[in-house]
């Protein structure tokens, strides 16, 4: 069974979890997740977790990604994309390039968006886009995202402009074209999206699935978009364990660390002297004015 990472360069027209299955099927093993949705419609990075990889998912799921896209102004869609159906057209003659340049920098910051109608997330049980389609009314739901940077990348030709956005993970792209159309006035919906960046990965280390499927066809080991389960970078802080604390963290006990800048509650990435990846941990306690920290191993590999 391999365990690592797998980034891919995810084509238009299938979903995350389509991307998900070609994967298990080209490297002969179920273990495999992924760490952030993308739309059908959407192309780019998809960050794929493979054997013991799985069980870091969380810490990277939530890491900041980067995107490039078009917004199509005039025009507005029940999934605030160009996959839906049109439910508005207005003219755009008042639309200028500094206005939706401000616009779009005043959006910048911490916000609460409400998901998009036709969406993947859940009220009891039942996805929001099943309800739309059935015309049963959607609840909003508001989630508290971070916008880094939101820009154009282009002039604004033909009611389109291209944009770069950075922004926290949650973030919806499309409700974000839709409300920046409400604000100035005639609408709009995201036409094209490509993730260009998770956390540390860059499109530019991915791999087309197509591509995988000719190296493993080969023989030859995944060398495009892979990285190894112990080169796996992970949000926090690391320690390096002497051979006296590797074998008291990998049958579960605790450990004292001295001068540690972590706070109490901090996850800890622990490898060996080998630079191995053996276990997830968290400060559970400092001791002598915070010079000592205990470190409790919460995932061992």
């Amino acid at each position: 069974m391999r365990h690592g990472l797998l980034l891919v360069d995810k084509e238009p027209g299938c979903t995350s979890h389509d991307v998900v299955q070609q994967a298990r099927r080209l490297v002969r093993q179920k273990k495999i997740g992924h760490c952030g949705t993308l739309d059908p419609a959407a192309t780019g990075l998809l960050v794929l977790t493979l054997g013991k990889a799985t069980r870091l998912t969380r810490f990277l799921i939530n890491a900041p990604k980067v995107y490039s896209g078009t917004i199509r102004f005039g025009i507005a869609t029940d999934t605030y994309d160009a996959a839906g159906e049109v439910v508005s057209e207005n003219p755009t003659h008042s639309l200028t390039q500094e206005v939706v340049e401000a616009t779009m920098a005043g959006i910048v910051g911490e916000l609460d968006q409400a998901a998009p109608p036709f969406s993947a997330k859940k009220i009891k049980g039942v996805k929001y886009y099943e309800l739309a389609r059935r015309g049963e009314p959607v609840p909003e739901s508001r989630k508290r995202i971070s916008i880094f940077d939101f820009a154009p990348t282009g002039d604004l030709e033909e009611d389109r402009i291209g944009f770069r956005l950075s922004c926290s993970s949650g973030t919806y792209v499309r409700s974000l074209a839709h409300d920046l159309g409400r604000q100035l006035g005639p609408g709009a919906h995201l036409e094209s999206l490509r993730r260009l960046q998770v956390g540390p990965f860059d499109i530019s280390e991915s791999v087309q699935i197509e591509d995988l499927a000719h190296q493993l066809e080969g023989g030859d080991e995944i060398a495009a978009g892979w990285v190894p389960f112990d080169s796996i970078p992970l949000p926090f802080f690391q320690l390096l364990a002497d051979a006296q604390q590797e074998r008291r963290l990998v049958n579960g006990q605790t450990v004292l660390v001295r001068e540690t800048a972590c706070e109490e509650g901090d996850w800890i990435k622990i490898v060996n002297q080998r630079q191995q990846l053996i276990a997830v941990g968290s400060v559970i306690e400092r001791i002598g004015q915070g010079a000592v920290g205990v470190i409790r191993p919460r995932i061992v590999f």
